[in-house]
């Protein structure tokens, strides 16, 4: 692995040509009176071979200002003011014909959910090629080796053979990594990175960390790097921009606005994640769990995914299950929850066994176990308003019709901190990513569950927001004596959340225990793996992992 290019103070860096100037941009959103300004009067510069990290909380701008740095708004918003110009093109005088030529070829774009983004109708390869050859850089040959050699990079599974599978038949980190490969395609000028390894687990996202800044570096690629994580940021950017509703707060190079960040705001990000829940009392030794999932194995065709997983989640208690993409996570949520059926073992709801199918099992089982969703942008129905999404599970579970109704989503609105008069009536494309996945999160409490299933819950959220959401669900679970499955690579979360820890690799449990007692040297190699995977707030700490690596290479 190259070494990284001297950060962007340098003589160097300054002296090149702005491949990207946004000057005083202003955008707006629509509303049920008329139009409200979202972004108000944001500058930014981008030279080529500089990555600019965008960071801030939930509804700060920052996925709006990425897609603004391609000439587009997103539904229910317009850019109406300032100056967008890439490499002497303005964008928001330029013809679509112009700008839909440069997208894809020139500037590309990499957006947080792969789920949503991929076409479930075709191929992986199908997918990646169609830039390259409808631009002309290369043929449908040279795109299908291409794709290979970059899903290598990406640390993807057979990469001469996963590009000839459909989105459902890889995992979310998979997919992830697959549409960041389809982005660099055609060896763009301007690579918009929106969260792009939110749904990666950290062994993985070191390797995509990594191929991004090679790749970054060796064409000289500019990229702007939207996330909420700044371990992450650290690792990728020349300099920050922190942005607050939609107003930059300050910018500095990375080192500098690390070790001596001047606004408020900005320090409070860095002191985020104070929340440690405070330890829950073990289960009485007899006590029946809410929850066992009983030697469990299960495929998909002929593909076994889980072999012989063994656990139980007792009420009032938080069981964090954790291990690298395609380790049988998500698959297990899935047999827990009938939408799998195991080839073996069983799971049982306070000691009863589960019918396998989902379609089997009583109303009130299924009112019993919930799930909150990894990607809000493909669980939530598009076309319907917050009123209905949450107005529906209310109604079947509970029964509540008219009035009761609806106090009751107003209700659920402000347990997430949303206010009901502003959010009722929008539809999921007019709410922001954090938004959205608050309400996959009031969805599930909509049937008044004695289980949940969290599935990378906070993954999509920024530090402040996460820990809001962590603080809530822990409340939830002492007033209900809820019992939670937490599915997360973040090893954060399960120190601060968790009372037992399930370690996942390849389909089978490897470590299991009290928290503490996982998490205490010695480890199991596996666990180990995953503890020394944790970025830090070091913008050398990725190419110390990267060098130690390769020197432990034979």
């Amino acid at each position: 692995m190259n070494a990284p290019n001297p950060r962007a103070a340098t003589t160097g860096m300054c002296a090149r040509t702005a491949l990207l100037t946004i000057e005083g941009l202003t955008i707006e959103a629509r509303t049920g009176t008329g139009w409200s300004e979202i972004v108000h009067g944001v500058d930014l510069t981008l030279r080529r071979g500089e990555i600019l990290g965008l960071i801030g909380e939930s509804g700060a701008g920052k996925s709006t200002i990425g897609l603004a740095a391609m000439g587009h708004a997103r539904d229910g918003c317009r850019i109406s003011g300032g100056a967008i110009r890439f490499d002497g093109i303005e964008l928001r005088t330029a013809s679509e014909a112009t700008r839909r030529a440069l997208r894809g070829r020139r500037i590309a774009y990499v957006a947080q959910s792969a789920a949503a983004s991929f076409n479930p109708a075709h191929r992986l390869i199908d997918q990646y090629a169609e830039a390259p050859v409808l631009h002309g850089v290369m043929r449908r040959a040279e795109a299908e080796r291409d794709a290979a050699e970059l899903y290598r990079r990406m640390r993807l599974p057979n990469p001469g053979e996963i590009g000839f599978r459909y989105p459902h038949q890889v995992s979310g980190g998979q997919l992830q990594r697959a549409m960041t490969a389809m982005a660099m395609a055609c060896r763009p000028d301007l690579i918009i990175f929106d969260e792009p390894t939110t749904a990666l687990d950290v062994t993985t996202q070191i390797e995509v960390l990594s191929a991004i800044r090679d790749i970054v570096r060796r064409f000289d690629t500019a990229a702007i790097y939207i996330t909420h994580d700044l371990a992450v940021v650290a690792q990728m950017a020349d300099r920050i921009k922190v942005l607050l509703k939609g107003r930059e707060v300050e910018e500095a190079p990375t080192r500098r606005m690390l070790a001596a960040p001047r606004e408020a705001y900005t320090k409070s990000l860095w002191a985020v994640r104070s929340f440690v829940r405070a330890p829950r009392p073990a289960p009485a030794p007899r006590a029946t769990p809410v929850i066992s999932v009983e030697r469990v194995s299960a495929a998909y065709g002929r593909t076994p995914v889980l072999e012989d997983v063994s656990f139980d989640i007792h009420r009032g208690q938080t069981v964090a299950v954790v291990g690298e993409s395609g380790s049988g996570k998500s698959t297990t949520a899935r047999v827990i929850t009938g939408l799998l059926p195991p080839s073996a073992g069983a799971v049982r709801l306070d000691g009863e066994v589960l019918a396998p199918r989902h379609g089997a099992r009583p109303r009130q089982a299924l009112r019993r176990v919930q799930m909150i969703y990894q990607s809000a942008d493909t669980a939530l129905n598009p076309k319907q308003r917050i009123r209905e999404i949450l107005g529906w599970p209310v109604q079947l579970y509970c029964g509540l019709k008219g009035k009761a109704r609806e106090a009751r989503v107003r209700a659920l609105l402000e347990m997430i901190e949303l206010d009901p008069d502003r959010y009722i009536d929008r539809l999921p494309g007019e709410l922001s990513g954090g938004q959205k996945q608050r309400i996959g999160i009031a969805r599930a409490l909509a049937a008044e569950p004695d289980f949940i299933i969290c599935d990378e819950v906070t993954s999509a959220l920024d530090q402040l927001v996460a820990e809001g959401i962590l603080r809530l669900l822990d409340r939830l679970q002492r007033e209900l004596d809820l019992a939670y499955m937490f599915i997360t690579h973040d090893i954060a979360t399960v120190r601060a959340i968790a009372d037992e820890v399930v370690v996942m690799q390849a389909g089978r449990v490897v470590e299991k225990g009290p928290k503490d007692a996982v998490f205490t040297p010695p480890h199991d190699p596996y666990t180990a793996l995953l503890l020394a995977s944790v970025p830090e707030m070091d913008p050398g700490w990725l190419t110390r992992v990267l060098a130690a690596r390769d020197r432990a290479q034979p």
